[in-house]
């Protein structure tokens, strides 16, 4: 809806990349129709800001989506020496494709896949011998549906990964290649609906987009049912593409799976 705004309406501004994202969501979508509502709240000569909403019969998404141009953009630049502590395990991208790879392994089946059916559409491979932190997960991904991974599909990209109560809560973690059959075949008993989410756009994809990105996810606290989570997305020349942070709930599976309530405006 961005891109399409900016290619039209907004062609004048130059401005065809998102470098930020925040979204709220405000109750619980549905399948079905949609409608988008786009309000320009500021335009300006180096960034532009625009407003969209979600609606099904009510609101139910609301974002702020930051606009410019990844190509043009100049200024101070400075190397901060950052890097994932502990470092994520080295891969062979040729040997990963055919899941050959020394250190990283094709999970086959994705735990709750029939729950969470948005993470049937991307293959993961994790550590063969398990995750370096209980509090970590990292993965290397592309997509199942033949596409390649570029900058509009970002914001999908940091919203997969293996869930951190699912690897701390039990005697077993589900998402471990290693696992047992039962351990993945486990019901979910959670849905961690997302109250908030931000990305910030870093590096810009090639314009055919890439096969392979590595992320990972991190949670500092989980308690009360409600938890953050950090994902660093890069690429495979160890060049980050993308920050995001989220806010998210951690509440019964059965309270996504529920009749949905017209006048309950809550999750």
């Amino acid at each position: 809806m961005a891109k399409l705004h900016f290619e039209t309406t907004l062609a004048a501004q130059n401005q065809p990349h998102t470098i930020a994202f925040h979204v709220d969501f405000l109750r619980r979508t549905q399948e079905g129709p949609c409608a988008f509502k786009v309000t320009d709240t500021k335009l300006g000569r180096q960034t532009s800001i625009i407003h969209i909403s979600m609606s099904q019969g009510r609101e139910e998404v609301v974002g702020y989506i930051t606009r410019s141009n990844l190509v043009t953009e100049e200024g101070l630049s400075l190397d901060t020496d950052f890097a994932l502590h502990p470092a994520p395990l080295p891969v062979d991208l040729a040997k990963l494709l055919e899941d050959k790879d020394e250190h990283w392994a094709r999970q086959p089946d994705m735990p709750f896949a029939r729950f969470r059916k948005a993470s049937t559409k991307v293959q993961f491979h994790f550590p063969r011998q398990g995750q370096l932190h209980k509090s970590v997960g990292d993965q290397w991904i592309h997509l199942t549906t033949g596409e390649k991974i570029t900058n509009e599909t970002l914001g999908f990209i940091a919203d997969m990964f293996a869930m951190p109560v699912e690897q701390i809560r039990g005697k077993e973690n589900p998402y471990e290649v290693k696992a047992s059959a039962e351990a993945k075949q486990t019901s979910a008993l959670y849905w961690y609906p997302t109250v908030l989410l931000n990305i910030d756009f870093k590096k810009l994809l090639p314009e055919e987009g890439v096969d392979w990105l590595f992320s990972r996810c991190k949670a500092k606290q989980i308690k009360n049912g409600r938890m953050d989570l950090e994902i660093v997305i890069m690429d495979a020349e160890g060049d980050i593409v993308a920050l995001s942070h989220h806010v998210c709930l951690v509440l019964p599976a059965s309270r996504n799976t529920a009749a949905r309530r017209v006048e309950d405006s809550k999750i």
